[in-house]
C-alpha cells in the first residue's frame, strides 16, 4: 500500500504539473502565438495547425496528470483491484496514443520544404515513437492490473469458500 507520504508527494507534483501546464496553455501558447505572427510570410499557413497541436498536446497531458491522480485515490481507498481503474488506464493509453499522432502531424507538417533542418524533423519522428513506447509501457501495466485484478477476485472467491466450510 501507498504511504501517505508518498502519495501526498506524488499529488504534489502533479499539482504542480497540472498547474504549470495550465500556465503554458495559457500564456506561453499566447505568447507563441504572437511571436509566430512574424513569420515568414510563404510559412504563416503553418502558424495555426503549429498552435493548435501544441494546445492539444498539453491537454493529453493534463488528461494524463487526472487519471494518474484518480487512481492514486483508488490505491489509498484499496479499490485500484477493480474493474473501475481499467477506464483510467484505458484513458491514459488513449492520451498518449493522441500525443504521438500529435508529434508525427507536427513532424508531417514541417517536413516539406524548408521551414525546419531534416534532423529536427527526425527528432520529432522520434519523440512520437518514444511516446508510443510509453503507450505500450502502460498497455503492459494495463495487462499486469488485469492479472491482479482476476487473482484479488479469486482470493476473495476462494476465502468465500473457506468461510462456507468453517
Amino acid at each position: 500500500m501507498m504511504g501517505k507520504l508518498t502519495v501526498l508527494s506524488l499529488r504534489a507534483v502533479l499539482v504542480g504539473l497540472l498547474g504549470g501546464s495550465l500556465f503554458v496553455q495559457t500564456v506561453m501558447v499566447a505568447l507563441l502565438a504572437n511571436d509566430m505572427k512574424d513569420m515568414d510570410p510563404e510559412l504563416a499557413y503553418l502558424r495555426t495547425p503549429i498552435l493548435a497541436i501544441v494546445v492539444l498536446g498539453i491537454l493529453t497531458a493534463q488528461v494524463v496528470v487526472v487519471c494518474v491522480w484518480k487512481l492514486v485515490t483508488m490505491v489509498r481507498q484499496g479499490t485500484v483491484f477493480s474493474s473501475g481503474a481499467f477506464r483510467y488506464v484505458h484513458i491514459v493509453i488513449g492520451a498518449f496514443v493522441a500525443a504521438a499522432s500529435l508529434m508525427f502531424a507536427l513532424g508531417f507538417l514541417l517536413a516539406p520544404g524548408e521551414p525546419v533542418a531534416p534532423g529536427v524533423v527526425l527528432l520529432i519522428g522520434g519523440i512520437g515513437v518514444a511516446i508510443l513506447g510509453v503507450a505500450l509501457v502502460v498497455g503492459v501495466l494495463r495487462m499486469l492490473l488485469a492479472q491482479a485484478v482476476a487473482r484479488d477476485a479469486e482470493a476473495t472467491r476462494l476465502q468465500a469458500d473457506l468461510q462456507a466450510v468453517i
